[in-house]
């Protein structure tokens, strides 16, 4: 386990510090980190030092070490510091029969010998076993593929081998890596990416003589699969299926992806070929169990990592509190920004994560503004994100290895196992919901064995709020397990249409476990997509069946982003859901820093149009969301008390951008606003509910209805919070709700509190949390009694200007009445 850094490696940083302390006093900053840093951090090798003098630490230490020290100051905004010492590194021979061209070749690259869990891998491999490999970033886990695909490649030139990445940029990067350890034995294997950039000329060639195709999900399930008689030579000779970055699927998107696999194995079949699955994935509790629950294939487990890695620092950073009584801290984007420069100022390549988009424009605005101050140029600080084009992507992510670029402000896009290169610290802007993902992020700095430094930024979110006030939760809790539900009925369907689609399903054969049978009579007499001809079931409808199923729930449609400023050129693509609250007309479209204003939105066309301007604010979507009861699944008393029930099953949810706020950079004023009618998007999802009977307020005298209206808000929200944590799932998996028509209706007060799914057809959330209700309740009275803050904050139960005045009290007491 980590442990806590010591009195005497903080002594030891102290020789490489100079200047004053108390760094960002000024008016302007109003920042006082209280860390102690300098205005200059001098490198360890141009100190003099006695020869009696202990060693000097290095640059990320002495950082690491003045987090330490503030630590111990009373209040600090630090709330934990966790050193993982250096670790060495444990090596295996290579496996007997690896064939030794590649031995050779791994040599002259200067690697004698394997790390044991590579090796393990390696060997399952051979042996023909499905293999999943489990260890931390940057621990060599392509080798754990890459040696055995190639070994058997070349043995059989005719073999072929698909590669699943789930990004375009992860899967170009390993592309390259793999053509050079190819070329370096001789080979004349071809290895390309076949994605939504590949060129339309170079496909073919691709699909008749690529020994090795690189590609995602979503393209396997459109652009591969439906179209499998243009790749029989793939298919006929498919040897093994990769799946990088397995930890990455799991709820709607694995349950997506198992579905995938089982068409990929029918086609397989169908073609004479069965394929071995190599699975490698970042930390996570479950990886045997999510491997074969993916694959419905038995998987041996390797997880015993002998990578080498260097010293490891894990900061927990609670932003200062600005109000007591309101429960009001310093925002946490100002606070990552202030981090981030000090470590720009110190030298230190830094990867600064945040868990949006906009708050990825909005720092780097921040940070490429601060660099007018530093030795740095305007170009050594870029934002990185999903709709950037491929050309911008390759150029930033040679940019990090080449060392030009400084600072990249970035998504979840960067988190997977892009090579970028050695940094230094990665900033987090907020907690990214699991402690995997945490990890995961942290793994990126010190890629290269050498010291690194993770700050964690807590926003005032209660789940950011809980983890970093409870650093032994995040600490000493093992990862999340990931879990998925390809029997998901909405999202079976569509995979079936689209497996009869590609090949007639055959009476007894079976898709999952849901009886295909009678799922395709259904096809047949409800929806006449298909049609019985002997003993299979053909598909009879004009319409392409994968363009329908979305791997993200929602439609798969992306919107392209034009600049009508630069003689209508495209700077990027936004999807569905994204699109609706970031390019409705009146926008502020931030890129890379630039503000662009959304002249028009072409929704049937899926086109926005933008002209850059210069502005000052950016925009804020105003979202309104109505849930409604469509079946129950079961109910019984929330506790002890009849008067109110706990329930799960289906509700439809309909939400709808109706308006905007116009947010003034740095100071996040509120400068305008203004109305919107875009479409309303619907979806069915199963949910997790309390019913509140007319009789139980009757107690709670003093109270107004708008107070209890208030309070159940404020229960809500805490409930939310707790539910997150009980279930170790992304907090965006599950949102709230509380329904009330007793107003419309003219009946009694009976209202709602809904813990719904986020996604279409639901993932499985709402039956645990209806089983563990009392855990739940107990859990969330402690939460909100427990925090200091007088009528609620955002680390609680909402922030007054949310939950009124009296909410926050209100929510305890139905809490206490239920216990």
């Amino acid at each position: 386990m980590p442990k806590a850094l010591t009195n005497t490696e903080t002594k030891k940083t102290a020789l490489v510090w100079k200047g004053k302390l108390g760094y960002g006093r000024t008016k302007g900053e109003a920042l006082n980190l209280s860390l102690g840093f300098t205005d200059e951090l001098v490198s360890g090798e141009s100190l003099p030092v006695a020869a009696t003098a202990p060693a000097i630490a290095s640059p990320v230490a002495a950082i690491a070490a003045r987090f330490q020290s503030a630590l111990e100051q009373h209040e600090s905004p630090v709330r934990a510091v966790r050193h993982q010492p250096a670790k060495a590194a444990r090596y295996a021979d290579f496996p007997a029969q690896l064939n030794p061209a590649l031995q050779e070749a791994l040599a002259s690259r200067g690697i004698e010998k394997l790390y044991t869990h590579q090796a393990a891998a390696i060997q399952h491999a051979l042996d023909g076993k499905n293999t999943v490999v489990v260890t931390p970033t940057a621990s060599g886990k392509t080798l754990c593929y890459n040696l055995p695909v190639l070994h058997t490649l070349l043995s059989n030139p005719a073999g072929r081998a698909i590669f699943l990445f789930p990004t375009k940029a992860l899967a170009e990067d390993q592309r390259l890596e793999l053509q050079r350890l190819n070329d370096s034995v001789g080979g004349s294997l071809a290895c390309h990416t076949y994605d939504g950039d590949t060129p339309s000329d170079a496909r073919r060639t691709i699909r008749d003589r690529a020994n090795i195709v690189m590609t995602n999900p979503d393209m396997l399930h459109t652009g591969i699969l439906p179209h499998h008689t243009k790749w029989a030579k793939l298919f006929e000779n498919l040897q093994y299926f990769v799946i990088d970055e397995l930890h990455f699927y799991r709820g709607v998107y694995g349950s997506h992806l198992a579905n995938i696999i089982r068409r990929l194995k029918r086609i397989c079949e169908f073609y004479g070929s069965h394929p071995q699955f190599i699975c490698c994935s970042a930390t996570i509790a479950n990886p045997k169990q999510l491997a074969e629950a993916i694959t419905e294939r038995p998987f041996e487990l390797v997880d015993d990592n002998g990578a080498p890695s260097g010293d490891n620092y894990f900061v927990l950073y609670n932003p200062p509190v600005v109000n007591h009584q309101l429960g009001i801290r310093r925002s946490y984007l100002h606070e990552s920004r202030r981090i981030a420069i000090e470590f720009i100022r110190q030298k230190q390549q830094t990867l600064v994560f945040t868990n949006n988009r906009l708050a990825t424009e909005i720092l780097t605005t921040y940070l490429k503004d601060a660099c007018a101050n530093l030795p740095f140029s305007h170009e050594a600080v870029r934002g990185y994100r999903g709709g950037f084009l491929p050309k911008e992507r390759r150029h930033i992510e040679e940019g990090l290895r080449a060392g030009r670029i400084r600072t990249v402000v970035a998504t979840n896009a960067l988190e997977l196992g892009v090579d970028i290169g050695s940094l230094d610290t990665v900033v987090m802007a907020g907690y990214p919901g699991s402690i995997a993902s945490t990890w995961q992020r942290a793994g990126r700095a010190g890629r290269r064995a050498s010291a690194s430094l993770a700050v964690l930024v807590a926003s005032s979110a209660p789940l950011d709020q809980y983890v970093v006030e409870h650093p032994e939760y995040f600490f000493e809790r093992s990862p999340e397990e990931a879990h998925i539900n390809p029997d998901n009925l909405e999202i079976y369907l569509g995979h079936l249409k689209c497996a009869v689609f590609e090949l007639p399903l055959r009476d007894g054969e079976t898709f999952g476990k849901h009886d295909a049978r009678k799922s395709c009579a259904y096809l047949a007499e409800e929806l006449k997509l298909v049609h019985r001809s002997g003993d299979c079931w053909h598909w009879v409808n004009d319409s392409y069946p994968a363009d329908t199923v979305s791997l993200r729930a929602v439609t798969s449609d992306n919107f392209l982003v034009v600049d009508v400023t630069d003689d209508h050129r495209i700077i990027g693509e936004v999807d569905f859901p994204s699109a609706l609250t970031t390019l409705h007309e009146k926008a502020i479209y931030l890129h890379d820093a630039r503000q662009f204003q959304v002249e028009r939105l072409d929704f049937d066309g899926r086109k926005a149009f933008v002209r850059q301007v210069d502005s000052d604010y950016f925009t804020d979507a105003i979202v309104y969301t109505q849930v409604s009861e469509l079946a129950q699944f079961d109910s019984a008393k929330a506790i002890d008390d009849m008067q109110v029930r706990g329930a799960h099953g289906e509700v439809r949810v309909k939400r709808q951008i109706v308006g905007f706020k116009k947010i003034k950079f740095y100071t996040l004023e509120n400068v305008g606003a203004g109305l919107l009618s875009l479409p309303e998007q619907e979806m069915h999802t199963t949910a997790f509910w309390l019913h509140f009977g007319a009789s139980f307020f009757n107690s709670f005298s003093g109270y107004s209805n708008a107070d209890l209206q208030d309070g159940l808000r404020a229960l809500g929200n805490s409930l939310q919070t707790v539910a997150t944590v009980l279930l170790l799932s992304d907090p965006r998996d599950i949102a709230v709700a509380v329904l009330d028509d007793s107003a419309e209706r003219n009946t009694a007060f009976e209202p709602d509190v809904v813990l719904y799914d986020n996604y279409p057809g639901g993932i499985g959330q709402s039956d645990p949390l209806f089983r563990r209700r009392e855990e739940l309740l107990r859990a969330t009275l402690a939460l909100a009694s427990d925090c200091r803050c007088e009528a609620g904050c955002p680390s609680c139960v909402g922030p007054v200007n949310e939950i009124g005045e009296r909410g926050k009290e209100v929510a305890v007491e139905i809490l206490r009445h239920l216990l």
